[in-house]
């Protein structure tokens, strides 16, 4: 029996286990819908095709299981870069479905003609222009192969407007083969016994867990290592979630703006078991003096992060997940206790702080921890990108697997209140918190609307502070205080802002009303937004000036 390209998709989301798609109508993707219509897979309606990436990617992230994207060609396609981008640079397994002009119309500039596979090859894992309907099941099986194996990422589908409309016969394949695409997934046996071998005869070990141990599903099995050497554990942003951050073990994030004491760790350990992550400025500072006095095994997926940024003296190309089952194999306990009494003296001689006049104005971190606290650290968090993310990542302690979306590699503002109704709808029976700024918040503040029609109830933390919070801190810095387009005194009432659109909306402004404000948001069975009206010109400590050792940290104001 033959059927239609359009109807082929949504046999092929069927097969692929698809129950929620995150999409925007229009007239190049009109075939798809249609038949979308007859179907039980729950679309989602953003307001804008970002929110649909950003939303797709939370899901993602929260489940697991790949976010898909449903966007017309031109505009709508376009409006999915950012999100593209942002699924790209944090290993996010998605698949997004763009419908493009008809083929006899590609390259005659026709109406809502864009090249989005060649704009978006820098930023996709691998993206496809299907010109023939019969291609169509092998390519979406493709897709997800791809955007699931491996190192996962965005796989992008451009189907035009008359493959859609062409018939052929459906037969989906139950497996895929691509000539020059083999991840690797077990661990090379004499590399893991040479990373064991460092690993016991090291006296002052540090891990150092990214984004791979989550995508992996490794969390067993890193704390077991952990346990079971007596290593602490320091993680990269998009680590975070992967150890429990209330474990003794625990040193929080490293770089930028980690800990004090996990960055010393880092610069005095003698052993990096960097697990599942890429080295980035952020985390390293200066790369040619990042851990200079320690021997570094690395563990990752994918073979071009391995020596790209640092040199590593073990490189293990594998599953993060099997690396460590067959590392534990070979390891047993280990004396670090003297180690870990010089970690815990670091952490004990600068501390986490800041300070809370309860009847003056409101401390940022005072709204994180009150969250943390009325929550227990059970929440699936979301966050922005700026200030408020960094604070989040220093005093909100993730105990759960899967428990936090933030944009790492892009810092793409705009990103953490969309992703909140992805993570929410993936896990509905949990309690989501979007924490934002007031900049960041704006930029895709329509998907309250979103929020609203599908009754999705997360709770919204604006951290306001009426400026561009990182951005003024730089200049503070870096700029001899010369602050330029970073006020943002004219924003709207974010509180009367969410009422408007039928969620609860409260506005907090003295400190003895910050818990009352976050109990009578989890009390609301809908979604509600909190606006805290926080200091303007508090900074984030620690932090470690551009290309200097993460050893040399500012660690507060100076006087």
């Amino acid at each position: 029996m033959k059927i239609s390209g359009a109807q082929m998709v949504m046999e092929a989301l069927k097969h692929e286990n698809v129950d929620t798609i995150f999409g925007y109508p229009g007239g190049n993707v009109l075939n798809l819908y249609d038949m979308l219509y007859d179907t039980d897979i729950r679309h989602i309606l953003s307001r804008h095709e970002q929110g649909a990436a950003h939303a797709a990617d939370g899901y993602a992230r929260a489940t697991g299981k790949p976010g898909v994207v449903l966007a017309t060609s031109g505009p709508g396609a376009t409006n999915l870069v950012t999100g593209i981008a942002a699924a790209y640079m944090d290993s996010v397994p998605m698949v997004f479905i763009t419908g493009q002009v008809a083929i006899p119309l590609i390259g005659t500039d026709a109406f809502q003609e864009v090249d989005i596979t060649g704009i978006t090859l820098p930023i996709t894992k691998h993206n496809f222009l299907v010109k023939d309907v019969r291609e169509l099941p092998t390519i979406i099986k493709q897709a997800f192969y791809l955007a699931t194996t491996g190192r996962c990422g965005p796989v992008l589908i451009d189907i035009p407007k008359d493959v859609q409309q062409a018939v052929a016969e459906f037969r989906y394949p139950e497996n895929v083969s691509i000539p020059g695409y083999n991840p690797t997934y077990n661990g090379h046996p004499g590399q893991i016994s040479r990373g064991a071998r460092a690993i016991a005869r090291a006296k002052k070990p540090v891990i150092y867990a990214g984004g791979g141990v989550t995508n992996s599903g490794a969390y067993e099995e890193l704390l077991q290592l952990a346990e079971q050497c007596g290593i602490p554990v320091t993680t990269t942003l998009m680590g975070l979630s992967a150890f429990p951050g209330n474990h003794p073990l625990a040193l929080g994030m490293l770089g930028m703006h980690g800990t004090y004491w996990a960055n010393m760790a880092v610069s005095n350990a003698d052993m990096i078991l960097a697990v599942g992550a890429r080295f980035d400025e952020r985390v390293t500072g200066d790369a040619k003096r990042f851990a200079s006095k320690a021997k570094i095994v690395h563990i990752d997926i994918d073979p071009a992060e391995i020596g790209k940024n640092v040199q590593v003296d073990v490189p293990i190309v594998g599953d993060v997940k099997l690396v460590l089952t067959e590392l534990l194999k070979k390891l047993g306990p280990s004396d670090t206790g003297p180690w870990l009494e010089k970690i815990a003296k670091w952490k004990e001689e600068t501390p986490l702080s800041y300070s809370q006049d309860m009847n003056g104005e409101i401390s940022p971190q005072f709204v994180i921890e009150k969250i943390y606290e009325k929550t227990q650290g059970k929440a699936l968090i979301a966050t922005e990108v700026g200030q408020h993310q960094m604070w989040t990542a220093q005093y909100y302690k993730f105990t759960r697997p899967r428990s936090l979306a933030s944009s790492g590699g892009l810092g793409a503002m705009g990103y953490g209140f969309p992703a909140s109704l992805g993570m929410q709808v993936g896990r509905p029976d949990e309690l989501v918190f979007c924490i934002a700024g007031d900049g960041s918040f704006l930029m895709n503040s329509q998907e309250l609307a979103m929020a609203v029609e599908y009754n999705i109830p997360v709770k919204v933390a604006i951290i306001n502070n009426q400026c561009l919070g990182m951005v003024r801190q730089l200049q503070q810095f870096y700029c001899k205080g010369r602050y330029i387009s970073v006020d943002l005194q004219q924003v709207p009432d974010f509180a009367k802002m969410a009422e408007a659109y039928g969620a609860l909306g409260l506005r907090v402004e003295k400190p003895a009303d910050v818990v009352p404000a976050i109990e009578e948001a989890l009390a609301f069975s809908g979604p509600a937004v909190i606006d805290f009206r926080v200091m303007s010109n508090t900074n984030v400590f620690p932090m470690v000036p551009p290309n200097s050792q993460i050893n040399k940290m500012i660690k507060g104001e100076q006087k």
